[in-house]
């Protein structure tokens, strides 16, 4: 059964800092493990793509056909697992994957419904079942899917019971409308709770090197095998609170302080699904090129250890 990686493997160096050298179009390759969702399998380091979307997350970029390039680069790199939500835009960044690589049977479409958006930037919580089973219609068709891989509820609604949103949820599975459900921004209780319902294929918690606040949640994914998505998996504060520990294990592997964050993460956990996310080409070869820095174990310790 998956628990916390606690694998030895020797430290590697090799020119990973962005800009350091030319990268051609297939000079960078995902090189993470590999993890089951649903039926199919995935490479562990994945695309977030809310940032194809304008400031605040509302409205496009200036350049669409530049965002709708960096989705495809992405799975022309190996990426395999690509996360959005309708509330992106809302409905861009759905718009943007369907429009940019249709639904390809080797890729991992997963989405999100359960919040709403206001011109203010606002992240509103709405879990009620009727508003679900019309998003999911919504997101199909942004998506150019029949199906969608993997539906995760977005964020719990204190105005609608929790059970009644994930029914609703394991509804659309039963009716062939979603292959594999997830849950986000969920405490252990609620996860499960969720799991009495349906099966749960993965959980979407924001956890990163400096905010461990879902430490209960992920040791019950690693002990399930449930897939853990971090979201914020590089935030700004662990930059502040650990630079300094970041750029001697970077300068160590010729290597930039975000790729060592996404390699302990990949390090922490078998289950572990990060999800950087970037409007930039240069910034995604970058973070896929982390897939290929292997930390030692007393790296990963001293990093574990560092916000514990």
């Amino acid at each position: 059964m998956p628990g916390l990686a606690n694998r030895s493997r020797p430290p590697t160096t090799f020119p990973l800092r962005l800009g350091t050298q030319p990268m051609s179009h297939n000079s960078i390759t995902n090189e993470s493990e590999t993890f089951e969702i649903g039926e199919t399998t995935v490479h562990r380091l994945g695309f977030g793509a809310m940032r194809l979307c304008g400031e605040k997350i509302i409205g496009t970029l200036d350049d669409e056909t530049a965002a709708r390039e960096v989705v495809q680069h992405a799975v022309d790199c190996g990426v395999d697992f690509i996360d959005t939500a309708d509330s992106y835009g809302p409905a861009v960044s759905e718009r943007l994957i369907g429009e940019a690589i249709g639904d390809p049977d080797d890729v991992v479409v997963a989405t999100k419904a359960g919040l709403l958006r206001n011109d203010a930037g606002d992240w509103i919580p709405h879990g009620d079942p009727d508003y679900i089973r019309n998003q999911v219609l919504t997101s199909l068709d942004r998506l150019r899917t029949d199906s969608i891989d993997l539906y995760q509820f977005h964020k719990p609604d204190d105005d609608t019971p929790f059970e009644d949103s994930i029914a609703t949820f394991a509804e659309l599975k039963d009716d062939g409308f979603v292959d594999a459900v997830g849950v986000s921004n969920v405490s252990a209780e609620l996860l499960d709770r969720a799991r009495e319902q349906v099966e749960i294929a993965t959980v979407q918690n924001r956890y990163n090197l400096h905010d461990r606040g879902s430490r209960e949640v992920l040791e019950i994914c690693a002990d399930e095998g449930i897939g853990f998505i971090p979201w914020a998996p590089i935030d700004g504060d662990d930059l502040a609170a650990h630079g300094d520990l970041l750029d001697e294990i970077a300068v160590a592997h010729d290597a930039t302080r975000r790729q060592v964050e996404l390699a302990w993460l990949l390090e922490r956990a078998d289950v572990m699904l990060p999800i950087p996310g970037t409007s930039n080409r240069d910034h995604l070869e970058s973070n896929v090129a982390a897939s290929r820095l292997s930390l030692s174990d007393a790296e990963v310790r001293r990093l574990t250890e560092a916000a514990a």
